[in-house]
């Protein structure tokens, strides 16, 4: 058993469980039912002898983690493979319960074929080929931990897939550098749009009249961003968060200004490589934006 932090979460966590499938145990030391279940599943990862491993998170001391996987109650067991969620559950259950998820999911007398591959991923994968894209930006991610652009690549792939446990997975081992690094903040908002939409969504029905209501009612009109945003309706959602700023360019502490270049982040193509002398494109619709963007901040 092992205690898993933010820093050894992709280490322990996600490329462990490419070659052997990864218990994860939400926990918090005032919790009585985790403390039954605790010593349970140490005795099974024994009994199991090597057929699952399991770690356990702290999720007082690591929220950040809790977050990224959506813990609302403890304790909350969830079991990777392949560096993804597969299944989980939630409270103490008694232990011919865990044997049967167990058993359902793990392989008998031996461990899931998955691995790391030590193959050289190329920078270029096939645009036309979306799972041999997704596979080489995870293989990138798992042999270096520390490659931004990897990591913000292939979280924002599994969000335009709709794979949002899956990304919110690879994106917790990283989800402490919001403040440092913005293309990260900006995926941070998208996730919470996602997850803004998906709990609020019966609101959402009355905003348009409480904006035509009141033009100034900047709650709506940034509820009406973040779904927006959640349906990938980039420039409407843009649309809406400048006419904030036209009345009021420090709502909310910057909020909408902050949500709209994390905008431009994730809808801005990848840097295309030309030849020296050569002046790349530019997205014609990310150009526009940033234009009117800065009329609106600098008028």
């Amino acid at each position: 058993m092992i205690n898993v932090t933010v820093e050894n979460f992709d280490v322990e966590v996600v490329a462990a469980s490419m070659q052997t499938p990864v218990l994860v145990d939400f926990w918090a030391p005032w919790c009585g039912p985790c403390k039954v279940i605790g010593p349970l599943l140490e005795k099974l990862e024994a009994d199991y002898a090597g057929r699952f491993k399991l770690v356990k998170i702290d999720s007082d001391q690591e929220k950040e983690l809790a977050q990224a996987f959506g813990i609302r109650s403890i304790p909350t067991c969830v079991l990777m493979y392949g560096g993804k969620p597969v299944d989980g559950f939630m409270g103490a259950l008694p232990e011919g319960q865990i044997k049967a998820f167990l058993d359902k999911h793990l392989p008998e007398g031996e461990v899931l074929e998955a691995e790391v591959t030590g193959e050289t991923v190329s920078d270029a994968p096939d645009e036309n080929d979306p799972v041999a894209r997704r596979e080489a930006l995870h293989q990138a991610v798992l042999q270096n931990a520390q490659d931004e652009d990897a990591r913000f690549n292939y979280v924002k792939l599994l969000l335009q897939e709709g794979a949002i446990d899956d990304a919110k997975v690879a994106f917790a081992p990283v989800i402490n550098q919001t403040s440092l690094v913005r293309r990260f903040d900006s995926l941070q908002r998208w996730m919470n749009a996602l997850d803004f939409a998906a709990e609020r969504g019966d609101e959402l029905a009355t905003v348009d009249a409480k904006i035509a209501a009141n033009k100034r009612d900047f709650d709506a009109r940034f509820a009406k961003a973040q779904s927006l945003m959640a349906h990938s309706d980039w420039t409407a959602a843009m649309d809406e968060l400048l006419e904030i700023l036209m009345r009021d360019k420090s709502w909310a502490e910057d909020l909408a200004r902050k949500t709209y270049i994390a905008i431009l982040d994730i809808i801005e193509p990848p840097p295309v490589k030309v030849a020296d002398g050569q002046i790349p494109p530019v997205d014609p619709t990310v150009a526009t934006y940033r234009r009117r963007l800065s009329s609106v901040v600098l008028s």
